[in-house]
């Protein structure tokens, strides 16, 4: 009886002490960022795994790396799913080279007025089972999403609307969103970020399209380029919060579903004090006299909107997850009274 009494002993000892290291368990992750250390975006990314160090009581600790740390700011999806980085926070605009469906998801232009809009079509019409069969290809697992916000857009004159931008010599990146501004009739010119300003000044071009306006207005674009149109209408990118799916499999649940809990939390974070900081910047443009801030109607933003439309329709000519990205989105965007 003894003998019994003591293996039985001995082998919940065991059975706890197995329990007890599982609870002790610890994660280490590498992370790497399209952004530099620094960047406001950079930092609010840093909070995200300060918050994921508190909430699992330093069980999980993820190390975020600034961009190029590892690997090339466009490499980092190769890099997580070789495992050479556990994960990544990037603009998923930058695989639009491994399948332009995840430029369209990313960036649709002139798709959303509001960070709120892209945010609720990812979570709630479709988007995020999207970017889980665009990420799952490649071996990734989509964790959420966040933003760097709705760029406004910096002009030397006034622009109340769509004809207005007919003529109108508009710094912008080649692709999809100079190919929209060309059907708008304006006149697309593509300059690096470090030769806006001066282009602006010396009137090279006529208008921008760059940063936030917290960002313009910090840099004194708004001072060169007097009638910004705020809140911008045109481009607000998708940075996505992924890692190797397998690692991901292999977490336990409560893991998982922390981990999906705080990027919502950075998420918000980062939108509102983003949105925080334009509205500081909104009022001190306000009340300078020589700017003056333009404010486009729901009507001729669905004008801009339905000039995309063709646009996507081409990129979606490129892959099947691209129709399928067109596809969900416009209905998503019929189902709320934003594309007739």
């Amino acid at each position: 009886m003894k003998r019994i009494l003591f293996n039985t002993t001995a082998a919940l000892v065991a059975v706890i002490g197995l329990a007890g290291s599982a609870l002790a368990q610890e994660f280490s992750f590498r992370f790497q960022s399209s952004d530099p250390a620094g960047n406001p975006n950079f930092e609010y990314q840093k909070g995200w795994t300060d918050l994921v160090a508190e909430r699992s009581g330093g069980k999980v600790k993820i190390e975020l790396l600034p961009v190029g740390a590892v690997v090339e700011y466009n490499e980092t999806l190769d890099a997580v799913a070789g495992g050479i980085l556990d994960g990544q926070i990037c603009d998923s605009s930058y695989w639009a080279g491994k399948d332009p469906a995840f430029g369209l998801i990313s960036n649709p232009v002139g798709a959303w007025s509001d960070p709120s809009q892209m945010i609720d079509f990812i979570e709630n019409g479709g988007g995020k089972e999207l970017m889980q069969e665009l990420l799952g290809s490649y071996g990734l697992h989509f964790i959420g999403v966040s933003t760097p916000g709705l760029e406004a857009f910096v002009s030397r004159v006034p622009l109340d609307g769509v004809d207005d931008l007919k003529g109108v010599k508009v710094r912008s990146p080649e692709g999809p969103i100079a190919n929209v501004f060309a059907a708008a009739g304006a006149a697309p010119v593509n300059l690096p970020a470090s030769e806006v300003y001066t282009s602006l000044d010396k009137g090279v071009v006529d208008a921008a399209d760059y940063s936030v306006f917290s960002v313009n207005q910090q840099q004194g674009l708004n001072k060169v380029a007097n009638h910004p149109v705020y809140p911008g209408f045109h481009s607000l990118p998708l940075v996505e919060v992924s890692m190797n799916k397998a690692k991901w499999d292999a977490l336990p649940d409560d893991i998982k579903t922390m981990l999906e809990e705080t990027v919502k939390e950075f998420q918000q974070t980062q939108i509102n004090g983003l949105k925080a900081a334009d509205q500081k910047a909104l009022e001190e443009a306000k009340a300078d006299g020589s700017i003056t801030i333009h404010d486009w109607s729901a009507e001729e933003r669905a004008k801009f909107r339905m000039l995309a439309v063709a646009e996507w329709e081409r990129i979606a000519k490129g892959s099947p997850m691209s129709q399928k990205v067109f596809d969900t989105l416009t209905a998503y965007l019929k189902g709320k009274g934003l594309l007739q």
